[in-house]
């Protein structure tokens, strides 16, 4: 499953998001903090999306009420929701 999730609330306007048999192989954010969502990317790809999704989902930036790792909880959201 691949998926081009729009964000909201937040400085990066993209994820590219591809769940495979529920792990996540890759994640690429467009616009935000570079090298922190590198590392967010570099730390969830092999992992549950389902795991990914209940640690990041909340997550607040600067009292917005988003994140970017709330987004990315989002999006795996609705690709396992396109999914099934």
């Amino acid at each position: 499953m691949t998926i081009d999730y729009k964000t909201k609330g937040t400085c990066s306007k993209n994820i590219h998001l591809v769940i495979e048999d529920g792990i996540i192989q890759s994640v690429v954010f467009t616009g935000g903090c570079h090298g922190n969502l590198q590392g967010i990317s570099k730390l969830v790809v092999g992992r549950k999306a389902e795991e990914v999704r209940e640690l990041l989902r909340g997550v607040d930036c600067s009292g917005r009420g988003t994140s970017c790792p709330d987004q990315l909880a989002l999006a795996i959201e609705q690709a396992l929701k396109e999914e099934s």
